[in-house]
């Protein structure tokens, strides 16, 4: 979904891994892929790649990437790093941003993350106010005060601060859209569609090992 527009044509994947030699020939920057001009420091430790997946829980395209990159993250290999970061590219993004980190911060990412999308597009719940979200995750029998705790916390705050400077850092135009090693960015209508967009960067992780 593009930043201005807020629309993209992205295709529903299948990962299919691709030869060294071919990839260097359908790859090429600029076109596939931008190099970034200052590289982003990535807390994935030595040895270790970072990816990273820009969304927004009310993108339509985010939602249909979702459980393709939820396999792909299952299949990915060891040594790469995977993060996903919440976009704002308006001010009522943000209660979203933040009921994305306060599920992190509570450990409920692999059992709410993915009914967050499926509230938001399947049940049509707009999930972008605080009290929607606090009434929403009330129901899904998680502790309300802890929920709303957190939610207002300082470690929360500053991890929506960090997403909105990664976001500015890699220039972030539209989502679903991938980071890589801190150096590489590439989204559907570079590459096309998100299918070839996660070949994209699958060539450029084993370009930056």
């Amino acid at each position: 979904m593009k930043r201005r527009q807020f629309s993209a044509a992205l295709s529903l994947p299948l990962w299919l891994a691709s030869g060294l030699a071919w990839a260097q020939q359908a790859f090429r920057a600029g076109k596939d892929y931008q190099t970034l001009e200052r590289p982003v420091p990535t807390d994935a430790g030595p040895g270790k790649v970072e990816l990273i997946e820009f969304f927004w829980y009310s993108c339509p395209h985010c939602n249909a990437f979702e459980p393709t990159f939820a396999q792909w993250v299952k299949n990915a290999p060891k040594d790469v790093v995977v993060r996903r970061v919440p976009v704002a590219f308006r001010d009522d993004f943000g209660p979203q941003q933040r009921l994305y980190y306060t599920l992190e911060a509570m450990g409920l990412l692999d059992t709410v993350h993915a009914k967050v999308f499926h509230a938001v597009h399947v049940e049509r719940l707009p999930l972008n106010t605080d009290a929607l979200i606090q009434a929403w995750i009330e129901k899904q029998g998680v502790d309300g005060k802890k929920f709303a705790d957190t939610y207002k916390s300082f470690g929360v705050a500053g991890k929506v601060k960090r997403a909105v400077q990664l976001q500015n850092e890699f220039r972030v135009e539209g989502v679903p859209s991938l980071g890589i090693a801190g150096r590489y960015y590439t989204d559907g209508s570079m590459a096309g569609n998100m299918d070839r967009a996660l070949k994209v960067a699958e060539f450029l992780i084993g370009q930056s090992r």
